[in-house]
């Protein structure tokens, strides 16, 4: 195995004195996993219960369909999407290993760094991400408040937060597991009381007024919504089951981890098609600071709570994402002990919050577009991570996964090719929601005008018709695949399992 673990055996057990967890990308020992399929309720929910996902039912509805249309697309997809992570989350459990290690079964060890490589990249989008919108949210609270609102205010709590998500994450698994239980209880309330005061906004006749969207406008905001929940996250799903008992069934682990996945941000953005869709006003602030547009319609009481409650649900999340994006970068082969990792992450965090707050002008644009790029091949990387699975019968053969020369292999050229030809179709049949703002993303759809699904407007910048805003792209590259490594890796698999 690679040599994860943190200096010698005396700093080592300094380190474990200190409460940090020192285990790597290595195999976790059988004596500590002791974790409940329950215990994976907590750091979903608490990742997932950001009043932000009320701000995604305001982007639901600009995908130009009707509140009772959002309501399902959200339950349907978010439900799914999570079911999703919970059947990449069994991995974890037979094998022990973060989720990057054990893709290695069907990438091959080397062959896993070219998807490494793209779920280094979204892991670190979403934490930055949700740093970005808990130091303008803090602005636009204080704002509200009256106080300071200005640089200082930014740079003050964009360095506390960063403090918060790197200090989280580096020390590891058993302090982020207590943090995560902590805050679902603190963000919970608070999210329940935010509801229970803009309950007042809700106007039903305003919102059976918006007109009913297209099938197509149907299929585009449900693969939006697939793509920032579920899709989102799938590819560290594993990271949180590896301390499952070995003998624990796989049911349970799809349960828990899509109730705790799910259940927040079904109920928060069912309550935001209602509040978006009764408030047309507040749907411009949402696009360029969806927290703190939320707290503008809130009692001035509760303000201090409501900022504190957002806040740390949002570093909850990011300390999700950078905890695996450490791991993921050491599955990459980068030869630092994890808890550097997580701080090296941390640092290139810190760099794309201060670039996006203090100079660049919005950030939806370009994280939509972000969303829906990287989303192409984790979709095509999730399918064929869940067909790999479905194909086995027995545990990941642990020593196996840290060595080219054993059963899994090198590079596994078929995989690397479905998942390059799956990331081709599904880049040719999805396309930037904001050509006029991020223009470096204009080369996607390129096969839309060939199959007559739409048109391209060069004087306007846009995209003609209806199906291009589906973003098919995503969903067909799932289903490639999927449905080509059931086809095509059923035998390398069993001769794996039988070598």
């Amino acid at each position: 195995m690679t040599g994860e673990r943190p200096g010698s055996a005396g700093s080592l057990e300094a380190v474990r004195r200190a409460g940090i967890e020192v285990t790597g990308i290595e195999i976790v020992d059988e004596s500590e996993r002791t974790a409940k399929p329950s215990d994976l309720f907590w750091p979903w929910f608490a990742a997932t219960v950001s009043v932000f996902g009320i701000s995604y039912g305001s982007y639901l509805l600009w995908a130009g369909i009707s509140w009772i249309q959002a309501s399902i697309v959200a339950v349907v997809g978010i439900t799914l999407s999570f079911v999703a992570c919970g059947l990449v989350a069994i991995a974890g459990k037979r094998g022990s290993a973060p989720t990057m290690i054990l893709s290695r079964a069907p990438f091959g060890v080397v062959g896993q760094k070219v998807p490494g490589v793209f779920s280094w990249i979204i892991s670190m989008g979403w934490e930055t991400f949700l740093a970005i919108m808990a130091t303008l949210a803090t602005a636009t609270v204080f704002r509200e408040l009256g106080w300071s609102s200005g640089t200082t205010t930014k740079v003050i709590a964009l360095a506390v937060i960063a403090a918060l998500i790197v200090a989280a994450s580096v020390a590891g698994y058993h302090v982020i597991m207590r943090f995560q239980s902590v805050l679902t209880w603190l963000t919970g309330l608070a999210t329940i009381t935010y509801i229970a005061l803009t309950l007042d906004q809700i106007d039903l006749d305003e919102l059976q007024a918006i007109p009913g969207g297209s099938m197509q406008a149907v299929v585009g905001a449900f693969v939006m919504v697939t793509t920032a929940f579920g899709f989102g996250w799938i590819n560290i799903a594993a990271d949180w089951s590896r301390y499952q008992r070995r003998e624990t069934p796989g049911g349970r682990i799809v349960l828990w981890n899509t109730i705790g996945g799910a259940l927040a941000p079904v109920v928060l953005v069912l309550y935001g098609t209602m509040l978006a869709g009764s408030r047309p006003d507040l749907q411009d602030g949402i696009a360029d600071d969806p927290i703190g547009t939320l707290a503008t319609v809130l009692p001035t009481w509760f303000l201090v709570p409501f900022l504190v409650a957002s806040v740390l649900a949002l570093v909850s999340g990011a300390v999700l994402g950078i905890y695996s994006s450490g791991l993921t970068l050491l599955s990459l082969g980068v030869r630092i002990p994890r808890p550097a990792a997580a701080f090296v992450d941390g640092v290139i965090l810190t760099l794309g919050t201060i670039y996006v707050v203090f100079i660049a002008q919005t950030f939806l644009a370009p994280f939509q577009s972000f969303l829906i790029t990287l989303g192409v091949p984790i979709g095509a990387w999730a399918g064929i991570v869940i067909a790999d699975l479905v194909l086995r019968r027995r545990d990941y053969d642990e020593d196996a996964l840290f060595d080219s020369a054993g059963r899994y292999g090198a590079v596994n050229w078929g995989a690397i090719a479905t998942l390059v030809v799956a990331s081709i179709v599904g880049w040719g049949l999805v396309v930037n929601a904001f050509p006029g703002d991020v223009t470096w993303n204009n080369w996607q759809g390129y096969l839309l005008e060939p199959l007559g699904l739409g048109t391209w407007n060069e004087q306007e910048l846009a995209w003609e018709g209806d199906w291009p805003f589906a973003n098919l792209g995503v969903l067909f590259a799932f289903v490639i695949g999927f449905v080509a490594t059931l086809l095509f890796q059923r035998g390398r698999v069993r001769r794996q399992e039988t070598a």
